[in-house]
């Protein structure tokens, strides 16, 4: 680790509150969501529940035999139409804009976003290695 990136890292270790730094959530963003929710539902186990958004219905994955939400499989439509197949992790950050220079000016870049997912700000960014993760904030009043 740089002495840079060090030196972000205490800087957000000693302002965080409670949760931050915290993966929050998983999802899956896919061309076709039903086949892909019915293939891990299948190989794990989990059950699912349609979300409606629109025209069109997403999932909620659930523990095997209960109603509990553990992570989502969506379609690449949309606002989610320029995000990655992949599982994508969220973390729960101070502050997005915080976060999204520190990422520039550390080599990485905003792959979506920024803009507001229900009560939380929302991006996704790419490290220098290529890996994705996304980052939620609290939206600012």
């Amino acid at each position: 680790m740089t002495e840079e990136a060090q030196k972000a890292t205490q800087e957000i270790q000693t302002k965080s509150p409670s949760g931050i730094g915290k993966i929050e959530w998983f999802d899956l963003t896919v061309d076709d969501a039903s086949r892909i929710k019915d293939f891990y539902c299948s190989v794990i186990g989990w059950s699912s529940t349609e979300l409606d958004v629109g025209s069109y219905s997403d999932y909620n994955i659930n523990l095997p035999d209960t109603t509990n939400t553990i992570a989502g499989i969506c379609h690449a439509r949309g606002f989610n139409a320029s995000l990655p197949p992949q599982w994508l992790a969220y973390v729960r950050v101070c502050s997005i804009e915080d976060s999204i220079e520190k990422c520039e000016k550390l080599g990485g870049e905003v792959v979506d976003g920024p803009r507001r997912m229900g009560n939380n700000n929302f991006c996704v960014i790419k490290d220098p290695a290529g890996a994705v993760l996304a980052l939620l904030s609290e939206t600012r009043k």
